[in-house]
Parts: C-alpha cells; structure tokens; sequence
C-alpha cells in the first residue's frame, strides 16, 4: 500500500487529500485538511499577492509539510493553479516556503482542464460532455470528447476576482450584478453557445458548486447525502441565487450548506453558473465530488492514459476492496440472483440498467459484515449511503443501498428515498430484492451446494427446481420463507424443490 498526497493551492483554499491505494487496484480517501487562505485576495487588481496573502498560504504549507513529516507519506505535492499563475511576485512567494521542501508545480489552464476531464471521465460513465471547473480566480471550462480533453480554456471568472471587480455592496446592488453578468456574457458568450448547440451535459467541480449543491439538498432534505453525481436543477439555484442575492455575507454565512470562509463570495460564483445554465438553455448541471486533485491523484494511480475502464465496475470493486467480504459467498450470490434474474425475466421484462444495479447490490450485499454481524444488512446500507459509486446515478444508488438493506429480511420500503425514486421504482424494487434474497438463502450454507436455478414459470405458481450437489435441507427451507415477497413482486406463488 501507498500513500499519496495532493494539495490543491488555489485562490480561495488550499486543501490537501491524502490517499491510500494499490497502483490500479485499489484506492480510499484517507484524509484531507482545508484551510482558507485566499491568496488571490487583491489580485485582480493589485497583479500580485498581498504579504498577509502570502502569509496566509505560506502557514497553510507549512501545515501540510509537517503532516508529510508526521504521518511519514509516499508522497506530497503541490498544485497551485490561478493565484500563483497570474502573480507578478509569484518569485517572492516560492522564495518563502523554499524551507519546506515541498515540490510545488503551477499548472496552466488548459492542464487545470485537462486534470479536471481527468476526474470527470473517471467518476462517470459518460463518454462525451461539458467540464467546468470555478475557483477563487479563474473557471475552467473544457469539452471532452470519448473521455478525453478535446479542448480546454480557462477564464478569468473566479469567485474571489468577480466579487472584489463587482459585488462591492453587501448585500450587492442590481447594477453591481447586471455588470458582472455583463462580464461574464464577453467572457463565455461564445462557450453558451456551443453547449446549447451540442446538446451534451454540463459536469461542474470545485468548492463552489458543491457548497450550492449542498445548500439546495438542505432546503430540500434530500435524502441521499451525497455531492457526487447530484443533479442540481436550474430552478432550484434560481431560487437560491434569488434569496443569497437579498442577504449580507453575514447571514449568508449561516445559510446551511455554505462554508462560512466561503459566504463572502459564492454569490458571485452563484451567478456565473446562472448566467450560464440560462444562456446554454440547460434545465440542470451534473456535480462532480472529483476535481482536480482526484485529477492528479488518478495519473498516479493508473497508467496512461489515466482512464478507468469501467468506472461503475471499479467503483464496486474498490468498496468491496475497503469492506471485505467472504469473496465465494459473495460471488456465488452474483452468479444465482443473475440466473434468477434472466430467468425470471417473462414475469419483469427488466433489462441491462437493472440487471446491473442487482449485481452491484449482490457484490456489497455483506459489507456491513466489516462492521458486525449482527444488523449488518443496515450497516451496509448506511456505507453505502455513504459512499459515491462512480458511475451510478443517485437513483440508481439508492434502490442498491436499498436493496442491500433488505437483502435478507422485511418488506422493502422506498420511504427512505422517496424523493430519489421514480414512479414504480417500489415494483422494481422488489423485483429485485427477490431475486437477490433467494440468491442469499439459497447459498446460506456457504457451501456452494446449489449450482443452477430452474424455474417452470405458470400463470399462478413458480416452481423454482434447483440443482444442486446434495440434498440443500437448509437452503430450501429457508427460500421457501421469502414466498411472500415473491407473490409481492410477480404475482404468483413460489413453490421451491430440488430437482431429482
């Protein structure tokens, strides 16, 4: 195992991650510091970093130096990204952290793009989009193409420069902010266009977004505490873009969901993405949990060209990877709940989304075993409810947390994320859940002693005939306790039996 660590030095934060991972593997977060530095204070005015800037960032690496030092990592590096690209003293500033040793790269914008599409082609599935990435002094905006930077730029559109130019009041007044949308509509006027005409998603990274996002999932209660992959709709920023724009950074600063370092400036940021989601004529933006430094991290991680096969796939393997789980139990559940699921399929009609969110539930079923047996079901869940899994959808993760929460007992329940879940998602769910509890009972041996499910499908009994190495006293005994669920789901009684 190695440890890598990444500092993200930007304009507003500097933020430091550590992971923990086997190159191509594995990998899980380890650790992370943020520290509020706002080093591109009076930068887009003055042209250089301020001593009480420069003082502010240089105590922040110093921090993480003597992390490096204390908790004996791999590796720490530095990326340092608008601040120090536009300073005009930048000299000064390496100069006074010289001492640190710590190795400290400034990277351009169109690297800054490239490590962002790095992040979002592996934290989804998509293979063509819009990334954007909107700090303290700068926004990246890229288009990938077959999860590749085709092209990338970076503008001068940060949070910190835009309030300093614009939103002098506070609260700020109606001029200040037609005159930073004014800016805004020079600067990326002819980027609206091209996303409007190329009818392709819009991906956004960075504090900004996910302190909004967080802010709008709070005055919704929404149910999946999760940033990565969260679909922030144009409507509901519009209304909180609306209320921010009424309240003094004070009170924005208690707005939950809003860093409190943060408040004096996500208004102008706010009003950025705005501006854009209005003039691309996009109803809603994908949030990315990755950024730049998950960017970094992956050219670290994998080999190039730095991209995940199967990020889905991968996200699955890797959480089975932290949790550990008995790996043939695992893996025998997988292989029955995907023949009961295929052969089962005249009475569901299901297809390829839903065969692939019953066999990630199948893979993490046990998960929560890491933690106990006892209640493992719900501790799974709660991982699960957790932890991102790349690739998949909040929906999608919901109905697999869900059905690793009644994978062995209890009728399943989408009252936990109703507002996730769509109209019949309560059938799907089990439809689904069946499938994976016979799976579970009919391996509750652990010995592997069915091999092969047989079901005579009728118009109002399921005869379900196993195959299996021996009499499987156990296994039928305890499958035949889940009819009721199995007439739930299809609408037919179940009747289970060895076959001779």
């Amino acid at each position: 195992m190695r440890r890598f660590g990444v500092v993200d030095l930007g304009s507003n934060t500097a933020r430091l991650v550590v992971y923990a991972y086997h190159p191509a593997l594995w990998y899980r977060l380890e650790d992370e510091i943020r520290e509020p530095v706002r080093l591109g204070e009076g930068l887009g005015w003055r042209g250089e970093l301020s001593p009480a800037a420069m003082d502010r960032a240089a105590a922040a690496l110093k921090l993480f130096a003597d992390y490096r030092t204390a908790t004996r990592l791999d590796h720490l590096e530095v990326i340092a990204t608008s601040a120090l690209r536009d300073a005009s003293n930048r000299k000064a500033f390496f100069a006074r952290v010289g001492s640190l040793d710590l190795p400290i790269q400034i990277v351009g914008g169109d690297q800054e793009a490239r490590l962002s599409v790095t992040a979002v082609a592996n934290g989804f599935t998509m293979g063509d989009a819009w990334v954007m990435d909107l700090g303290g002094g700068s926004a990246q905006i890229s288009r990938m193409e077959a999860r590749v930077s085709a092209e990338g730029e970076a503008y001068p559109l940060g949070a910190v420069r835009l309030t300093e130019a614009f939103l002098r009041s506070d609260p700020p007044r109606p001029a200040e902010v037609a005159s930073l949308e004014r800016r805004v509509e020079k600067e990326l006027g002819r980027v609206a266009k091209a996303i409007r005409s190329s009818g392709l998603p819009l991906v956004v990274l960075g504090g900004t977004i996910r302190n909004l996002a967080r802010a709008v999932q709070e005055r919704r209660g929404y149910s999946m505490p999760l940033l990565h992959g969260y679909v922030l709709k144009r409507d509901d920023l519009e209304e909180l873009v609306d209320d921010l724009l009424g309240m003094s950074a004070k009170k924005r600063a208690r707005v939950r969901g809003i860093n409190q370092d943060r408040a004096d400036v996500i208004l102008a940021g706010a009003l950025v993405y705005r501006w854009l989601l209005r003039s691309s004529r996009l109803d809603h933006l994908l949030v990315s949990g990755y950024g730049v430094r998950e960017g970094r991290f992956f050219q670290a991680f994998l080999p190039s060209p730095h991209r995940l096969q199967d990020p889905r796939g991968f996200g699955v393997a890797n959480l089975r990877h932290q949790y550990r789980q008995q790996t043939p139990h695992v893996e025998k559940v997988r292989h029955l709940a995907g023949q009961l699921f295929e052969r089962l399929a005249s009475l569901h009609d299901l297809g390829r989304a839903e065969a692939d969110i019953l066999d990630a539930a199948a893979a993490l079923h046990d998960i929560g075993m890491a933690v106990g047996y006892h209640r493992h079901h719900k501790h799974g869940a709660y991982l699960l409810e957790s932890t991102p899994l790349a690739g998949f959808s909040h929906r999608e993760q919901a109905l697999i947390t869900l059905l690793v929460r009644y994978h062995r007992k209890g009728t399943p329940k989408t009252a936990a994320h109703r507002d996730v879940l769509q109209r019949g998602d309560g059938r799907l769910l089990k439809q689904l859940a069946i499938c994976l509890r016979l799976a579970e009972q009919l391996e509750r041996a652990r010995a592997g002693r069915v091999l092969e499910v047989r079901p005579a499908i009728g118009k109002r009994v399921v005869r379900l005939g196993l195959v299996a190495t021996e009499e499987p006293h156990l296994e039928l005994t305890e499958s035949r306790k889940h009819a009721d669920l199995f007439r739930k789901a299809f609408d037919r009684r179940l009747r289970v039996h060895r076959v001779r």
